[in-house]
C-alpha cells in the first residue's frame, strides 16, 4: 500500500487520517469519524480496513454502506487503487440501479470487501447471495445523509445479519439523533474524532459570490461560462425540477451542459458521467444528493444556483474543486436578501467570501474576439489550393482597407455570437426592508373588515342597523 500512495502523489495525510489511521491500525477499536465531504474519510477508514484483510480466507471481510451509487464506485476505485499490489484481494461495489444478474454472478466469487447501497444489499441478501457471518468490520460511510434518504430500516436490517464481534467505523458529516441511536445500540466504546469545519475547508478553493436578481440568474451563469472558455464546472440546484430545467435551457442555447438527479436511471447516469470525464460536456447541473461521489480532478469551478440550508452540504458541494493540488472558484448567485446567508456560512466554516462582478457583454466580445483571431492565426493559408479562389476573393475585398476588412469580418465573427444581451446584470439596489405583516390567521387570510362599525352596548348585543325607507 506504501508503493501505491507513492505512485499516486499521496505525501501528506490529512487531518482525519493523521489521526484515525495509527488507531485503527494498533488495535481492535469502534470509530466515530466526524467530518465532511472532501477531508480524506475515504483512505482514514480505507487504509486501515485494506491492511487487516487476510486475503487467504475466502469470505467477506469487511463491508462498506454508501448512500448513493456514485458514492459506492468512487470508494470502490479509491480502495482499488491503494490496493494495486496487494495480489489476491477481491473488491466488489454492489448498488441499485445496475443489472442484479451481473452482481449475482460476481458474487459467486469470494469478495474480500463488498461496498453497497442499502437497498441492493437487501435485496442479494433476500437472494441469499450474500453472506455477512465473517464479517470483521462495516464501515457507516455519510451516515447521516442515509438516513436523510430513508434508509433507517435498511441499516438496523443489514446490521442485524452481521456478527456482534465485529469493528464498526462510522463517518458522518453531523451527529443527528438516529446516528446517536446507532451508536448505543451498535459500537462499543468508540474512539472519537472530529474534525472542525474551518480545518476542513480546502484552502485553494476561492469562495465568491455575485448579487444577481433571480430572474438573471441562467444569464448570469452564461456569461461566467463565456467569459472563461476552458471552464469545467458543476452547477448546484436545489431540486429535481430546477436541475432538469436549467440543464435543457443550456442546451437549447447551444452550451455543453447535462443534468444529473434522483430521477436518472443507471446507465443514464453513468452516460452523463462519462461525458462530463471525457469533456464532451462543459457543465453538469446536479442536485446535492446526485452529486455525492463526484469525483472529476480537472473541475475549475463550482455554481450555487442556489444556496443550501446546511453549511455541511456548501462543504460538500465547494469541495468538488480544487482537488489533487490544484485551484478553484466556487460562486454562488444571490439576490441582496439572502446576504446574510453568506455572513453565516463565514462565521460557520471560518472562511472569507469576496464579490465578484457579473461580466458585461464587452467582457465576454473581448475573450471571444481573442480566441476567433488566435485561430485565425494558427491557421494555414495554403488550405486555399485554388488560386482562382484566392484571386475572387481578393476581387471582392479589394476595394476595402484593411480596417474597414477586420471590422467587418470581427462583426460577422460576433454577430454569431449574440445570445449575450447588454445590460448590467449585478444587483446593487439595496435591500428593501421586510414589511410588517398585519394580523392574519394561520392560512396568511387577512382579517375580514366589514365597512359598517357594529356599535356595541355595554349591557347587550350590537343594535341592530335600522333599514331605511
Amino acid at each position: 500500500m506504501l508503493k501505491a500512495l507513492a505512485d499516486n502523489g499521496f505525501v501528506t495525510p490529512t487531518d482525519i487520517q493523521s489521526r484515525v489511521i495509527p488507531t485503527l491500525l494498533d488495535g481492535y477499536t469502534d470509530c466515530i469519524g466526524l467530518a465532511h465531504t472532501g477531508t480524506g474519510k475515504t483512505a482514514a477508514f480505507g487504509l486501515p480496513l485494506l491492511d487487516k484483510i487476510d486475503v487467504g480466507l475466502p469470505a467477506t471481510q469487511a463491508l462498506i454502506l454508501a448512500p448513493t451509487r456514485e458514492l459506492g464506485q468512487q470508494i470502490a476505485g479509491q480502495l482499488e487503487l491503494f490496493s494495486t499490489y496487494q495480489k489476491g484481494l477481491n473488491i466488489l461495489a454492489v448498488y441499485g440501479g445496475a443489472p442484479i444478474q451481473n452482481q449475482l454472478k460476481a458474487l459467486k466469487r469470494p469478495q474480500h470487501v463488498i461496498i453497497a447501497t442499502p437497498g441492493r444489499l437487501i435485496d442479494l441478501i433476500k437472494r441469499k447471495a450474500v453472506e455477512l457471518e465473517q464479517v470483521q468490520m462495516v464501515v457507516l460511510d455519510e451516515a447521516d445523509e442515509m438516513l436523510n434518504m430513508g434508509f433507517k430500516e435498511e441499516l438496523d436490517q443489514i446490521l442485524s445479519f452481521t456478527p456482534k464481534e465485529k469493528m464498526t467505523w462510522l463517518f458522518s458529516a453531523t451527529m443527528p439523533k438516529e446516528i446517536k441511536r446507532i451508536v448505543h445500540q451498535y459500537m462499543s466504546a468508540p474512539f472519537e474524532v472530529k474534525v472542525d469545519a474551518h480545518q476542513s475547508m480546502n484552502t485553494n478553493i476561492e469562495h465568491l459570490y455575485a448579487l444577481v436578481q433571480h430572474k438573471h440568474k441562467m444569464e448570469a451563469l452564461t456569461r461566467f461560462i463565456d467569459v472563461e472558455p476552458d471552464l469545467k464546472g458543476v452547477v448546484f440546484c436545489r431540486t429535481k425540477r430546477d436541475t432538469q430545467h436549467l440543464a435543457e435551457e443550456l442546451l437549447k442555447m447551444g452550451y455543453k451542459a447535462d443534468a444529473l438527479h434522483g430521477d436518472l436511471n443507471q446507465p443514464q447516469r453513468d452516460r452523463v458521467m462519462k461525458r462530463f470525464k471525457e469533456h464532451a460536456l462543459q457543465v453538469l447541473i446536479a442536485t446535492d444528493v446526485a452529486a455525492r461521489g463526484i469525483d472529476v480532478n480537472e473541475l475549475t469551478h463550482v455554481f450555487h444556483y442556489s444556496l443550501p440550508d446546511d453549511s455541511a452540504y456548501y462543504t460538500h458541494r465547494s469541495g468538488r474543486t480544487a482537488r489533487a493540488g490544484r485551484e478553484g472558484q466556487s460562486i454562488a448567485f444571490i439576490t441582496q436578501r439572502e446576504k446574510h446567508k453568506i455572513d453565516a456560512l463565514e462565521r460557520q466554516l471560518g472562511v472569507s467570501f469576496a464579490p465578484i462582478a457579473v461580466p458585461h457583454a464587452d467582457q465576454i466580445a473581448a475573450v471571444h474576439t481573442e480566441r476567433w483571431a488566435q485561430k485565425v492565426l494558427r491557421s494555414s493559408a495554403r488550405k486555399v489550393s485554388d488560386p482562382e479562389i484566392l484571386q475572387l476573393a481578393e476581387v471582392m475585398f479589394g476595394g476595402l482597407t484593411k480596417e474597414e476588412l477586420i471590422a467587418k469580418f470581427l462583426a460577422f465573427e460576433l454577430e454569431k455570437f449574440n445570445r449575450v444581451s447588454t445590460h448590467n446584470l449585478n444587483d446593487t439596489t439595496p435591500a428593501k426592508p421586510k414589511r410588517k405583516r398585519k394580523f392574519s390567521d394561520d392560512r396568511g387570510n387577512k382579517p375580514y373588515k366589514s365597512k359598517f362599525k357594529k356599535k356595541r352596548s355595554f349591557n347587550g348585543p350590537p343594535r341592530k342597523r335600522r333599514k331605511k325607507k
